[in-house]
């Protein structure tokens, strides 16, 4: 997939029907005088959440994790994101990654696949000063919604603080 536009593809399943698929990643991250930073997280379809997250602040290392999910909490993933309505969304008119850093959102819901690639989000002017501010709150509350969960799976399954 071409990351920086939106995709729809159909998956189909096993006897031509329509796949009930789900995976979601999200990256977040720049190169600086810390080298390369960034979070990262992924979540597939049997409840395997993998994160990453590497800081040189403070010398700080990588830390990684891996965890599943049990159903109800996909359910409430899913839930999450098809409520959230990014699969309409496109991101032609929002800002292109550049020196601040970049973020990367991919899912595939049941028949739905996308890809947004965007800049990273400072405040919520960033948002409103784009050529498509609804598209980008929509990404933006949608990214924060994710971020809170996995984070949280991963502060009550290891009882430590990941950022």
């Amino acid at each position: 997939l071409d990351s920086r536009q939106a995709s729809n593809h159909r998956k189909q399943g096993k006897n031509g029907k329509m796949a009930d698929d789900f995976y979601v990643r999200y990256y977040v991250g720049h190169k600086g005088r810390h080298g390369h930073e960034f979070l990262e997280f992924e979540i597939q379809s049997n409840g395997k959440l993998r994160y990453a997250n590497n800081s040189k602040y403070k010398n700080d290392g990588m830390i990684r994790k891996e965890v599943y999910l049990n159903e109800v909490a996909l359910t409430e993933l899913r839930r999450i994101i098809a409520e959230s309505q990014i699969v309409k969304e496109d991101d032609n008119k929002w800002p292109e990654p550049d020196q601040v850093g970049r973020q990367e959102l991919e899912v595939v819901l049941n028949d739905d696949h996308i890809s947004f690639c965007t800049s990273k989000i400072g405040t919520m002017a960033d948002v409103d000063d784009c050529k498509d501010p609804d598209g980008l709150r929509c990404f933006y509350y949608l990214v924060q919604d994710l971020k809170c969960f996995v984070l949280a799976a991963i502060s009550v399954h290891f009882r430590i603080n990941p950022i």
